[in-house]
């Protein structure tokens, strides 16, 4: 894989809004629900790709952990998803799939994914397998809607493929 400078310096300056904005969340059942990470998430699966989306996703789990801000439920529920986002808007070139993308990457995928990071490394004996699921959709739900919003005005004022030119021109 070719690393394209103009993305990873994208990706390094969500990571840092990732991290800003983690300040906002909101307290689903035995989690936080960030969705801001979310869209962040979706902006990196469509502008940067499946890999870059990954890489920025675990790069704000890092941080936000190293700094006491974050858990580790934030390294599969954010991953998957910005992957997810990343590998259906490559391959479909659609920004509904992208959002789905990251709904059932983050949603589903991801919350059942946080069953064994709760009840091995958090020693959380009461998690069951749909556990982190239903906070998981709530949270990436909201964040990838405002995700749609802020892309379907991109596109229509023409700075989405401004981006994408932007960004892909190396």
């Amino acid at each position: 894989m070719k690393i394209n400078i103009k993305k990873l310096a994208v990706a390094g300056m969500m990571t840092a809004l990732g991290v800003i904005l983690s300040t906002l969340y909101i307290p689903v059942g035995m989690s936080k629900c960030f969705p801001m990470q979310h869209l962040l998430n979706v902006l990196a699966g469509v502008f940067l790709g499946p890999y870059y989306a990954l890489g920025f996703a675990f790069c704000t789990a890092l941080i936000r952990n190293l700094l006491g801000t974050g858990s580790l439920l934030a390294f599969p529920g954010s991953m998957v998803g910005a992957f997810c986002c990343g590998m259906l808007y490559r391959y479909t070139k659609k920004l509904p799939a992208a959002v789905a993308g990251e709904v059932v990457g983050t949603g589903f995928l991801g919350g059942m994914l946080c069953y064994p990071v709760a009840k091995f490394l958090l020693g959380n004996g009461e998690a069951a397998l749909f556990t982190y699921v239903m906070p998981f959709f709530i949270s990436t739900l909201g964040g990838s809607l405002l995700a749609a919003v802020l892309l379907v005005i991109l596109h229509r004022s023409g700075a989405f493929s401004y981006m994408n030119h932007l960004i892909e021109n190396q």
